[in-house]
């Protein structure tokens, strides 16, 4: 049975402005190694699924820069949403433009932002998925074994055994505060990565039968008719127009040191680290300086005797604020001049 790769790579991620902008989002960005992290995916999935079984979900504005950056994929294989509506939708065109070409084929979904320590550990536990959603005929979630308790992730419940690699899902649990995220640790819930394997066959079963936002849409996506399966979708996300409907969701742990990379605060858990526990890249110069977070991009950055701070430069425009904050960017963009915010 043929495996396929599915990189959900939409979104403008305005959480890394100023170096993020709608032409050049977070999955466009070499935030974690020198490659943009769209790159970093493709290669870490390359192993398991060469380049003419991988597709790359995005928004049409994107699908040039992504064929640019990705010359080794098929121009057939980056498919442009013609209109934003969700992970379901997204997912379930994925499944029927591989059911087109390759019945009965597995779809190992993704996004393209994620940071990933272990790409090996990575790959493993998307085979043990694949195995089991084959074998059992099941949506399966890997869920990541938490390293602390984050209230910017959602959770999984698992629930009784479904054979000896797998639990069903008893619960998908919203992003919590601080205190329920402890609890949830504790009583060995998993963050929710967001990370799918199904056959296609059985995901869009699951999607005809739970997803009425979706499912009246299929013939559409049956007969290669883009724009009209988009135009008569209902944007939802996949967790909660099938999976969370579904009896047929089975979860597995993985713990390879995943991160979805949400904040510019982020990158302090994902890149290196100097000796005064720095986390910079590109000219920057850091004195008597200790935990902050530097991306100069284009400009010299120099730090003296400052702990704790979020420094991005980009073409004139320097943020600074702390790692504690650095998560309420949105307050901050809305506060901002048009002519300021959205410097191209």
């Amino acid at each position: 049975m043929s495996r396929w790769s599915v990189i959900l790579a939409g979104g403008v991620g305005s959480r890394f402005w100023p170096l993020s902008t709608p032409s050049r989002p977070k999955q466009l960005l070499p935030l974690v190694s020198r490659e943009p992290l769209l790159a970093d995916t493709v290669r870490r999935l390359t192993p398991l699924v060469p380049a003419e079984r991988t597709l790359v979900i995005t928004n049409a504005t994107l699908a040039a820069a992504i064929a640019k950056m990705l010359p080794a994929l098929p121009a057939a294989n980056i498919i442009a949403e013609p209109r934003r509506a969700g992970t379901a939708p997204a997912l379930a065109w994925a499944a029927a433009e591989i059911a087109r070409r390759d019945a009965g084929g597995t779809m190992l979904c993704v996004h393209a932002d994620w940071a990933i320590g272990d790409d090996a550990g990575f790959r493993a536990a998307l085979e043990r998925a694949a195995a089991v959603a084959e074998e059992q005929r099941a949506l399966v979630t890997v869920g990541v074994v938490p390293s602390r308790a984050d209230p910017g992730f959602g959770y999984i419940r698992p629930g009784e055994a479904a054979g000896p690699r797998a639990r069903r899902v008893a619960k998908f649990i919203e992003k919590p505060d601080r205190a329920t995220a402890a609890k949830l640790v504790k009583e060995k819930c998993l963050w929710n990565s967001g990370i799918f394997v199904w056959r296609t066959d059985d995901f869009l079963g699951e999607v005809r039968a739970h997803c009425p936002e979706v499912a009246p849409a299929l013939p559409h996506a049956a007969k290669g008719a883009r724009r009209e399966f988009f135009e008569a979708c209902t944007p939802i996300s996949v967790d909660h127009g099938v999976l969370e409907r579904s009896a047929k969701v089975l979860v597995i742990p993985g713990d390879f040191g995943w991160d979805d990379v949400g904040t510019w605060a982020a990158l302090h858990r994902v890149r290196a680290h100097d000796a005064s526990d720095n986390a910079a890249a590109g000219d920057a110069h850091l004195v008597e300086s200790r935990g902050n977070v530097v991306h100069a991009d284009g400009h010299t950055v120099v730090l003296y005797g400052v702990e704790g701070l979020v420094v991005a430069a980009r073409d004139g425009v320097t943020l600074v604020t702390t790692r504690e904050r650095a998560a309420e960017l949105k307050t901050l963009l809305d506060a901002l001049p048009p002519a300021v915010r959205d410097r191209p």
